[in-house]
């Protein structure tokens, strides 16, 4: 609009001044006018917002409304309407150095998970390389680190360069590829602090030795570690940055962010695979991609009461991060025992039980920011349930919002639900 002679002055609440005004630099805007309100905003009635705009701006100073006027009515100058061009090249290689001063060159610029890595030189690279039959200078994918900063692309060697420092070994790599081509990010700036989750599916897991039984989801294998690693090294680095306050605001952060990748344990399972639910045939290698690791419900069973446990567990989910049922083998056989032969009708048995009252449904901060704009809007269910009363139990998730996976060694009938909303699966095979 600036560019058109519009001026125009963005609102913004005073937590996010650092990465707004960043997103404006690299897309080439260093002067937008902007003006801050104080946060929350979320919960707030009409008054207290009222009382923001009346106020002073939360990081000038100054009654906001004047800055708003004058950011609106202010003549455009030339720097305001052309813009700047923002210098986004990177070296290929660093200049020779001590492995202590490469270390701390790394960690000043946040170019690690702030663990131990392994440099990167150039024959380990070319050894990673080596892995692949796509060239180094291919194109694997766009990420960025935060809405509506521009997508930073990246190819096979920096997706390489990444994988060296986390310790990947070059036969790991076709998954770390798959993973980068999801053009998901592991380091997502979403304030809820959520992380990516990845499991693996197909013959790909045996071949470098994934992990899908005893302590498959904790740090007791190498590629497990190493491939999620290695995804949220790629991640930050290849995204432009991955920085508190300026392009990360995940106000508690996850730990699932350091390395959350395991292998569906097939060959216990009594059902399909995941990746074949997802239109993979079972020979072919895949990973799959769930967003969330926002909350963990934890139980044991099938036992006498498991329906009483779930509904409970299912209550405690958040109604807009879908959950991913994690069970041992022995707890997919124990449904088996119970009648449910196949994935689906486990899958139905929850969304007809994950029931949750209008009062408390609306009342989630996620549900009124994201999904009550639809209910506004006429789109079914959430009109519907925009319309119950308070006390109206209401289903939580539709059945393409929830996953049942099997994962574990059948030392204890253990299941977890995570938090997981299903986004794709990439095949792996691509990326041989």
């Amino acid at each position: 609009m600036e560019a058109d002679g519009i001026p125009t002055v963005s609102v913004h609440t005073h937590v996010f001044t650092r990465l707004v005004r960043s997103v404006a630099r690299v897309n080439g805007l260093p002067t937008l006018r902007q003006a801050f309100v104080p946060q929350p905003v979320v919960g707030r009635s009409a008054g207290e917002l009222r009382a923001y705009i009346e106020g002073d701006d939360a990081v000038e100073g100054g009654p906001f409304i004047k800055r708003l006027i004058d950011g609106l009515t202010d003549v455009l100058r030339q720097e305001d309407e052309a813009g700047m061009d923002f210098d986004r090249s990177t070296p290929r290689l660093l200049d020779p150095d001590t492995e202590d001063n490469l270390y701390q060159r790394f960690e000043e610029n946040r170019w690690t998970d702030f663990l131990p890595i392994v440099l990167p030189t150039e024959a380990r690279v070319e050894a990673m390389l080596k892995a692949t039959s796509h060239a180094p200078d291919k194109v694997v994918g766009r990420l960025q680190p935060a809405r509506f900063r521009e997508l930073w692309e990246y190819t096979v060697e920096k997706v390489a360069v990444n994988a060296v420092m986390a310790g990947a070994r070059p036969e790991y790599f076709p998954v770390i590829l798959a993973l980068a081509a999801s053009c998901v990010t592991a380091r997502s700036s979403s304030t809820t602090s959520q992380a990516t989750i990845a499991m693996v599916n197909g013959p790909v897991r045996n071949e470098i030795n994934m992990n899908s039984g005893i302590g498959a989801m904790g740090p007791y294998n190498h590629a497990n570690a190493t491939i999620g690693r290695a995804y949220g090294l790629l991640s930050q680095n290849l995204q432009g940055g991955s920085v508190p306050s300026e392009s990360f605001m995940g106000s508690q952060g996850n730990v699932h962010s350091y390395s959350a990748v395991f292998a569906e344990n097939e060959e216990r399972s009594p059902w399909e695979p995941f990746h074949v639910q997802h239109g993979h045939k079972a020979e072919d290698s895949a990973v799959s991609l769930f967003m969330g690791g926002w909350y963990i419900q934890f139980g044991g069973g099938p036992r006498e009461t498991w329906e009483e446990k779930f509904r409970r567990s299912l209550a405690a989910c958040d109604p807009y991060s879908g959950p991913v049922l994690a069970l041992d083998p022995l707890v997919a056989r124990g449904f088996v025992d119970r009648g449910f032969d196949t994935k689906q009708k486990l899958i139905q048995w929850c969304v007809e039980n994950s029931l949750l009252p209008a009062r408390e449904y609306w009342d989630n901060q996620w549900v009124q920011t994201l999904l009550l704009p639809q209910a506004v809007a006429g789109i079914e269910p959430y009109a519907s349930f925009l319309k119950a009363e308070p006390g109206t139990p209401l289903k939580m998730f539709r059945p393409e919002d929830i996953s049942v996976v099997v994962v574990g060694g059948e030392t204890g009938a253990m299941w977890k639900i995570l938090s997981g909303t299903y986004l794709k699966t990439i095949s792996v095979d691509e990326w041989r």
